[in-house]
């Protein structure tokens, strides 16, 4: 009997077996199917409209032929010889030489096909190797695509699944006349439907193939609305009305790596990245971000942390004065990165915890350490208080916070108001090459001592140190030169602190400078640099054979002073922001003397009347100035070249007894500066000038 049971065992075992040879078999030549399925679909024509057969493939065709929404039953035979089975889904490119731009009659459908890959990199004339940028190496897109002249549209591509890839495209034009009001917002490349691992890589989005601002700016380039683990690597997103990458709802794991991300912001909302909405786990690592609007990131409302390390944040604030990054939330980490040239503080904590709630205390654990600063208007690091309650305070920094010991400064203060470390000498003495410096600072915190630049700003960490449970550190140091003046920021568990008020190292013959001489004149936005976001690479040069060494050089000449036959101003109609013809031909004399001089910066400062609210006033004169700033870079000049100023009615030319003073007052300004120090000599005119009837 029990042999009986074994036989029968094994019979139905081996029959188990069988079927389950059969499953796995049907399965194998399931997955087959699903494999062959996919398709290889090459766009031949630039062309766009209803889908038809005919004797090309156009790229709304292509998507619908990887979406499975087009079959290919319904293909004519040309189109049919330009698809073919494929691993998995893709859409390339072989569009004549001379019909290289898409222009698009209406949105394109969404992208449904897990893992495609649109990839204009297969266009023949792109070339992998070349770049027009020496700072990050993104090639030159050859398709671009954008909406008809006639046409208003909304987005570029609609990615609405898993593991898409779109590279090697330039994406522009995507906007839309009700974007206060429209429930998605509109952008160059917008991710959606919880769509997990899109990869955007090697774009040009928001910026022409010939490295021009378009005649219809794209709203936003990269909106990531509703996804996990998007990576945005190595692109170029530039002259965008809002911000170059934004987050919605969800955007978790999100990485922003090795972008060039210059002159976003130019309308609407100013910041180049601005996360928000669930956002844990993602970085902001190693991009150029550069003559933004307002900050270089800006985080509002998180759910989650984020990692900012490894970026080039400079020159922006151009149009709004903010902090180059801003935090809100907890257990953000801004490391290692170069924040210059900023219309406002380096880093700002906001007193605001993840999902700006009081209820929850302040933000904290945010650690801000090894960066290096230069050229801001504002601290290096300022923790927000709840006091300061304004707008301004919480974008800008409200200054340095006072010493405070009472356990309630901790719910109201970003970073749990952790002190800044104090020296117990404004000088110390250099004495063999050595000095030692002492300080105190709150019990058990990490000291970073940082070198102190000309503008009182962080320059370059030196050593980390710690206090001890009394709140005491002392370090020596070697090889600093006298003169170098010293600063310091402390770290424990509720986050980084402000930094401490510098000291001065001198020798023992020396006397401490006057506070006036320490304080030498700021650079500022319009000294000291030729503000370039990009440089052309160099190619490389052939050895030469050696040569005599020259002779010595002659003695400098102090460059002449330049006198600059161009106007300084122009004006506007009555409540109008906009350029009017002669208006445009003034700007364009400005923008040939620019271009002749690469050496001059401008500031452009918006002006009106005195009638309307002051309020109203302020908004029309930056929307006159930013409008003017557009005009500009649309010929060719760079936007780190210009920073606008708004005065309102608060710097009236004329009293404005009459219509002719009026016309006079309503206006934008153009300051001219040299970054060589020379003089320039400029004429006002009138032309322009706009009398109300």
């Amino acid at each position: 009997m029990h042999n009986k049971f074994i036989q029968y065992f094994l019979s139905v075992s081996n029959i188990g077996l069988s079927f389950c040879l059969i499953f796995i078999a049907v399965s194998n030549v399931a997955v087959a199917q699903s494999r062959s399925t996919s398709l290889r679909v090459v766009v031949n024509s630039n062309k766009d409209g209803a889908i038809q057969p005919d004797d090309v493939v156009t790229l709304r065709e292509a998507i619908q032929i990887v979406n499975g929404k087009l079959p290919q039953e319904k293909l004519s035979a040309s189109e049919k010889a330009q698809v073919s089975p494929s691993n998995t889904p893709r859409i390339d490119f072989n569009l004549s030489s001379q019909q290289t731009t898409i222009a698009l009659q209406d949105i394109l459908p969404p992208l449904t096909a897990p893992n495609l890959v649109i990839d204009g990199a297969t266009q023949p004339g792109y070339n992998a190797s070349k770049s027009a940028t020496a700072e990050i190496h993104i090639p030159v897109p050859v398709i671009s695509i954008q909406p008809e002249a006639t046409r208003n549209i909304i987005r570029g591509f609609t990615v609405a699944a898993d593991k898409i890839t779109i590279r090697g495209l330039s994406i522009y034009g995507f906007t839309s006349e009700h974007e206060r009001t429209a429930s998605i917002p509109p952008a160059d490349i917008f991710i959606s439907d919880q769509a997990k691992n899109v990869v955007i890589e090697n774009n040009w989005l928001g910026i022409t193939p010939d490295e021009k601002m378009p005649e219809t700016p794209s709203a936003f380039g990269v909106s990531v609305f509703n996804a996990v683990g998007a990576t945005i690597q190595r692109n170029r997103i530039s002259y965008h009305e809002g911000s170059a990458i934004i987050t919605g709802a969800t955007a978790a794991s999100t990485q922003i790596k090795q972008n060039i991300i210059v002159g976003n912001g130019l309308a609407g909302m100013p910041d180049a990245i601005r996360l928000e909405g669930s956002i844990d786990g993602s970085q902001i690592k190693e991009n150029l971000i550069c003559a933004n609007d307002g900050s270089g990131a800006f985080l509002f409302k998180p759910q989650g942390s984020v990692e900012i390390t490894n970026n080039q944040i400079k020159y922006n604030g151009r149009r709004l004065r903010r902090a180059a990054v801003y935090l809100m939330g907890s257990d953000n980490k801004v490391t290692n990165n170069e924040i210059t040239n900023q219309a406002g503080p380096g880093v700002v904590v906001t007193a605001f915890p993840n999902g700006g709630s009081f209820l929850n205390g302040a933000a904290v654990r945010n650690v801000i350490q090894n960066n290096r600063f230069a050229d801001l208007e504002g601290l290096s690091i300022d923790l927000n208080t709840r006091a300061s309650a304004y707008v301004s305070d919480f974008q800008q920094g409200d200054g340095l916070n006072p010493v405070r010991t009472s356990s309630n400064r901790r719910l109201d203060t970003g970073n749990a108001a952790i002190n800044a470390p104090k020296f117990v000498s404004k000088e110390f003495l250099l004495i063999n090459n050595i000095v030692t410096i002492a300080g105190t600072a709150d019990p058990n915190s990490e000291i970073q001592i940082y070198r102190v630049g000309r503008d009182g700003a962080l320059s370059q960490a030196i050593t980390t140190i710690k206090a001890n449970a009394k709140g005491n550190f002392e370090t020596t140091l070697q090889n600093l030169q006298p003169l170098t003046r010293l600063s310091a920021i402390a770290t424990d568990s509720n986050g980084t602190s402000e930094p401490a008020y510098s000291t001065i190292i001198l020798s023992p013959s020396q006397q401490a400078p006057q506070i006036k001489e320490l304080n030498q004149d700021k650079l500022t936005q319009h000294r000291g640099e030729i503000p370039n976001c990009t440089t052309t690479p160099t190619p490389p040069t052939p050895p030469t054979p050696p040569t005599p060494p020259p002779a010595p050089p002659e003695p400098p000449v102090p460059p002449a002073p330049i006198r600059l036959r161009v106007p300084n101003n122009i004006h506007y109609a009555l409540d109008k922001d906009f350029i009017s013809s002669a208006s445009g031909e003034v700007l364009d004399k400005i923008a040939a003397v620019m271009q002749q001089y690469p050496t001059i910066v401008i500031e452009l400062q918006g002006h009106t009347d005195a009638r309307a609210s002051d309020a109203y006033n302020k908004d029309l004169a930056k929307r006159r100035a930013r409008n003017a700033r557009n005009y500009l870079i649309k010929k060719g000049i760079a936007p780190e070249r210009m920073v606008i100023r708004s005065f309102g009615e608060r710097q009236l030319k004329t009293p404005g007894r009459n219509a002719f003073e009026h016309a006079f007052n309503r206006r934008v300004e153009v300051l001219f500066f040299d970054i060589r120090g020379v003089e320039i000599i400029i004429e006002s005119q009138k032309d322009d000038l706009q009398i109300e009837r």
